[in-house]
This record gives structure tokens, sequence and C-alpha cells, in this order.
């Protein structure tokens, strides 16, 4: 990827961080600390990696997107939406009565969404279901899966972990969003999984850590997918907490945000300023 695709991509992701306060200003709520240190991950599958196609949602060559921890939905809501799968202005009704995009991802209610989620633990099994069925059907098509650190606890993770490399899922990529933080403080001081690679290297899994919050990184990992052939992959991204947002980085609060509308609209200047930097940026570099 040269530096100009490179410089888009980062763009695409600060416009849909906007796309997240956008929902956050209709409703006054939402888990935001999530959907911003999953940001880069999900930009780059759905703009640099997926096969899909906005107009067919349905079509059955498509890649495979599962969001494990559901409560991240807005990171997820604001990617379709500036990939073209609904109307932007669906956004405003976030957290309205009868809304498309309520907390939680509904397959019934939205295009893009593959299945109901925000259960947590559930997603990877989700997700290694739909690999192992694309496989019998010599479908070519892959599948991606986002999980939350916190989410780990969850045991029906594990069993997953050790069905898909025991089928040998080398088409099945997960991420686990390791931001450290979760509702109710530190992951490891809720419940401690780390050292999270070990563990999924013991299943069977390839596995890589990277910095979940650096495009050329996640790029980079998306390029060499399938770490090993006949083995799932792992991707371990370490994020920060509601990255993009200055004053709420790294704090266990910033989980699920209710701000002021002074905070909201310092969120919104920080995000809107970086949006035009980086659209300057991008003329400077197809000059």
């Amino acid at each position: 990827m040269n530096e100009r695709e490179l410089t888009q991509l980062r763009l695409t992701a600060e416009r849909c961080r906007r796309n997240v306060l956008r929902m956050v200003e209709a409703s006054h709520h939402g888990h935001l600390g999530g959907a911003f240190s999953a940001m880069e991950i999900v930009t780059a599958l759905y703009f640099y990696k997926m096969n899909v196609r906005p107009g067919e949602p349905k079509w059955e060559g498509r890649d495979r997107f599962l969001l494990s921890a559901g409560h991240k939905s807005m990171v997820q809501y604001a990617v379709l939406a500036e990939k073209g799968y609904f109307d932007k202005s669906v956004l405003d009704t976030y957290g309205g009565f009868k809304t498309k995009i309520p907390g939680h991802p509904d397959m019934y209610k939205l295009p893009g969404i593959e299945a109901n989620t925000g259960a947590l633990g559930h997603g990877l099994s989700i997700a290694a279901g739909m690999a192992l069925g694309l496989r019998s059907q010599k479908n070519d098509a892959k599948v991606y899966a986002l999980m939350g650190d916190g989410e780990l606890a969850e045991g029906s993770n594990w069993e997953a972990a050790a069905a898909a490399a025991h089928y040998r899922l080398d088409n099945l990529t997960a991420f686990v969003d390791f931001n450290g933080l979760q509702i109710s403080g530190r992951v490891q001081d809720v419940m401690n999984y780390t050292p999270i690679a070990e563990h999924f290297a013991a299943f069977g899994w390839a596995v890589r850590d990277i910095d979940g919050n650096d495009m050329k990184q996640v790029v980079e990992t998306l390029d060499a997918l399938p770490f090993e052939k006949g083995k799932p992959s792992l991707v371990v991204a370490h994020t920060v907490k509601a990255k993009g947002l200055s004053f709420g980085e790294n704090i266990a609060s910033f989980h699920y945000w209710e701000p002021d509308d002074a905070a909201l609209k310092k969120g919104i200047d920080e995000v809107e300023a970086r949006i035009e930097a980086l659209e300057k940026e991008l003329e400077e570099v197809q000059a």
C-alpha cells in the first residue's frame, strides 16, 4: 500500500469516528470507548481487505464480519454508513424508538449485519460455524470476528477456539480489541486472561500482536493472512480505550459515555480538526 492509500484509510477512520459522534450527538450516550479503540481495525477490514458489495449485502461470495462485542455497535454502524450500506441520516436515529441501529447489532433491522450479537462470548462461535459452513460449500469467502478483551472471560470463546483449531479453519481471523479496560475497571483486575496470544497459540491458532491503532500495522497484518496454512489466525490488537478523544483516552468511565454539550463539542472539534488535516495531507500527496 502506498502513502496516499494509507492516508486515505486514516482519513476514512476519522470520518467514521465523526459518524460515531453523530450518533452520540443524537442520543447523548453510547459505548464510545470500544468503538473508538477498534476503529482502525474495522475501517481497514471494510475499506481495504474484505470483499463486500454494499448494494448487495446478502451476496453469497461476500466476506463476513462478526462483531462479537456487540455493545461496540457504533463502530460497525459508522463504517457501514461510510461504506454506503445505508444513508447516513439513519445515524441520527441512534437511541430512538424503532431505530434500525439499536445498542446491539440486529441482522433483521440493518443491511450488512451478519448476526445478532451482544450477549458476550458468542461471536467467535458463530464465526467459526460460518467459516466451517463456507468451506463445506466450497465458498472461498473469509470470516472475520472482533472480540473485546473483557469478554474473554466467557467460556464459550474457548470452546470456539478449540473447535476452530480442530477443524483447521484458516479462512477465519479473529481480532481481540485489547484496550485493557472494561465497564468495571481494568481487565487484568476483573479477570486476567493474559497472555492472550499464548493462550490462543496453545489451542492451535497462529497469532500476532500488533498496535491496533496504527493503520500501517493493521494493513500489513491483513496482508499476511492467513498467518499459517491450516490454522485460524488471531490478532491481539493493543489499542487505547476511546482512542482519538484526547480527554477520554485510557479512562474506564469512557466505556459508556454520556457527555454534556461542552464535552461533546470538544470531541467533535478534535475529530473534525484531524479530518481537515488529513484531507490537506491527502491533497499534498496527490499533487
